[in-house]
């Protein structure tokens, strides 16, 4: 059988959260999606082995999402079935340093409360890092999550960010409860 290799890099400060406290992320992602992780501490470099491709889809995913600043008990979530992870770069909505600190405080809000309504509201897991943030969690939510994110990226009132999320949630419970 073809053995399949996938490098990628995350933040040299991030290698210690994707190896564990005595190698247990890393075991954890290996035994779940059965890959061999190799891990360049100096660089930052993962390899990522195996036969088995969506095996090797999943770990790089859940490595991306470590890398990307996530708890490695949410980054593995996206080894369910519907979990899927969505990164939107800050730096397309910025001109200068000064407005990526600002953008990310609206985003964030006063203590973490911007963040934790819309996690609450869409029912996802968000997280600010560098000059990304990424969303986890079931692919529909994570499309409105980064709907409301980009908003208030783009300036839109908080206000309004989280009546349009309210909306929403009532529509899809109105569909569900339809469909049963």
């Amino acid at each position: 059988m073809a053995e399949y290799i996938y490098e990628t890099k995350i933040p040299k400060e991030r290698i210690a959260v994707l190896i564990g406290k005595d190698g247990e992320t890393k075991k954890q992602i290996e035994s779940e999606t059965k890959v061999k992780l190799r891990i360049d501490s100096n660089e930052g470099d993962v390899f990522i082995e195996g036969n088995d491709a969506i095996g090797l889809y999943n770990s790089r995913e859940v490595v991306k999402a470590i890398g990307r600043g996530f708890n490695p008990d949410i980054a593995l979530l996206l080894l369910k079935q519907d979990y899927t992870l969505e990164i939107i770069s800050i730096k397309e909505f910025i001109n200068s340093k000064k407005q990526e600190i600002r953008l990310k405080g609206r985003v964030i809000g006063a203590e973490g409360k911007s963040r934790k309504t819309v996690e609450i509201l869409t029912e996802t897991y968000i997280c600010v890092y560098g000059k990304t943030i990424g969303i986890i969690g079931i692919a529909d939510n994570v499309a409105n999550a980064k709907r409301a994110v980009e908003s208030l990226l783009n300036g839109s009132p908080h206000s309004s960010v989280y009546k349009w999320l309210e909306k929403r949630r009532r529509e899809i419970k109105t569909q569900e409860m339809d469909m049963k």
